[in-house]
C-alpha cells in the first residue's frame, strides 16, 4: 500500500492503520487514506445522444457516476464519495449539478454527501434509507422524478442493505438504451453480500426487478470487481463459454487501465451465476433444486471463495 507521502508501508502496518481508521468512524480518514492507483486511473465517458455517463474511479475500487442530460445540461451524481473529483468533472463538462443519487448508506457510497452539499448548495439528495447522509428526499419503490429531461425510476432492492435503491434512467421517446445504477446489488458477474437481507430478497432484486428491465439496459455498478467475480463464475460453471470470453475481455480491459463497466442486463444472464440460479448447471453446482436456495448456497460459497491467481 502506498501512503500519502508516496512511500510504502508494510502490509501489517497498513492493515493496522486501516483498521483503526475504519473503527474511528471518521469519513475524512477513510476517504483520505484509501487512495490507490485505482483512483488515478482514467475516467471513461459513455455518450449517447440523450444522456452521457462519466465513470469516475474512486477509493480502492469504487465508481461514482456523473449522469448528464444532453438536452438541458443538467446533471446528477451517483454515490459521490470523493466530492472534489465530482466538482472537477462537473466543471469540465460545463453542466449544472442538481441531484445526488445515493444507492445505500455505506460510507464508501454516501460518505461524501455532506461535504458535497456544502460545496454545491441546493442539491437534492435522494436515497432509500434514513442512514444516508444529507438526505433531502427519501424514496420508495417505483417512485419517479426528473433530472432535466431524463426520467429516473427508483427500484427498491433490499438485501445488501435494507434501504438499497437502484436508479433506472430513461429518456422518453428515445430508442437509445436506458441505464441502471445498481450500487452494491448487482455487479458485473456478481452481486453484493447479504449484509441485511436474505436469499429471497436478492432473488427478487436480481431476477424479478432488475432482470425484467430491457435486456439492452446498461448496468453501472458500484465497484470494479469483474475479474474476481468471473473467476468465481467459472468455478460455478466451468464449461460456460460466455464466462471464459468475458473473463479474457475483462483482463485485457483492466490491464489496459480501462473499466470493465458497463455491462447489460442481457449479458448478465449469460455469465452472472447469481442471475443464473434457475439454470440447471448452477443448481447442480449448488446441489440444490430451487433457485432461491441456490442463491443462498452460491452466495455463501462466494463469501469464502479463494480467488485463484493467474
Amino acid at each position: 500500500m502506498v501512503c500519502g507521502g508516496g512511500g510504502r508501508i508494510g502490509a501489517a502496518a497498513a492493515a493496522a492503520v486501516l483498521f483503526l481508521g475504519l473503527r474511528s468512524g471518521l469519513p475524512q480518514f477513510r476517504t483520505s487514506f484509501l487512495h490507490t492507483e485505482f483512483e488515478s486511473r482514467a475516467s471513461k465517458v459513455i455518450s449517447q445522444a440523450s444522456m452521457k455517463v462519466e465513470l469516475l474511479p474512486a477509493l480502492t475500487d469504487n465508481y461514482m457516476y456523473l449522469l448528464i442530460d444532453e438536452d438541458t445540461k443538467e446533471a446528477a451524481i451517483v454515490d459521490p464519495v470523493q466530492p472534489q473529483k465530482v466538482v472537477d468533472a462537473v466543471r469540465k463538462h460545463g453542466v449544472k449539478l442538481t441531484t445526488v443519487l445515493t444507492t445505500h448508506h455505506h460510507w464508501d457510497h454516501a460518505g461524501g454527501n455532506e461535504k458535497l452539499v456544502k460545496m454545491e448548495p441546493g442539491l437534492q439528495v435522494y436515497g432509500g434509507d434514513s442512514r444516508v447522509g444529507a438526505l433531502t428526499q427519501k424514496v420508495s419503490h417505483l417512485m419517479s422524478f426528473q433530472v432535466g429531461s431524463l426520467n429516473v425510476k427508483c427500484l427498491s432492492t433490499p438485501c445488501h442493505t435494507s434501504g438499497h435503491i437502484c436508479y433506472f434512467v430513461t429518456k422518453p421517446n428515445s430508442s437509445e438504451p436506458p441505464a441502471v445504477f445498481t450500487g452494491d446489488t448487482l455487479f458485473v458477474a456478481g452481486c453484493g453480500k447479504f449484509f441485511e437481507g436474505t436469499p429471497e430478497e436478492m432473488y427478487r432484486a436480481l431476477i424479478e426487478i432488475l432482470g425484467r428491465l430491457p435486456p439492452e439496459t446498461k448496468v453501472y455498478c458500484g465497484h470494479e470487481y469483474t475479474i474476481n467475480n468471473l473467476k468465481f463464475a467459472r468455478h460455478v460453471e466451468p464449461n460456460n463459454s460466455a464466462i471464459q470470453r468475458k473473463l479474457s475481455w475483462a483482463k485485457a480491459k483492466y490491464d489496459g487501465g480501462e473499466p470493465t463497466i458497463p455491462s447489460t442486463i442481457g449479458e448478465e444472464f449469460t455469465y452472472n451465476p447469481f442471475m443464473r440460479v434457475r439454470e440447471p448447471t448452477v443448481q447442480q453446482h449448488a446441489r440444490e433444486g430451487d433457485p432461491i436456495r441456490t442463491m443462498g448456497a452460491i452466495r455463501k460459497e462466494k463469501d469464502n471463495f479463494k480467488v485463484p491467481k493467474e
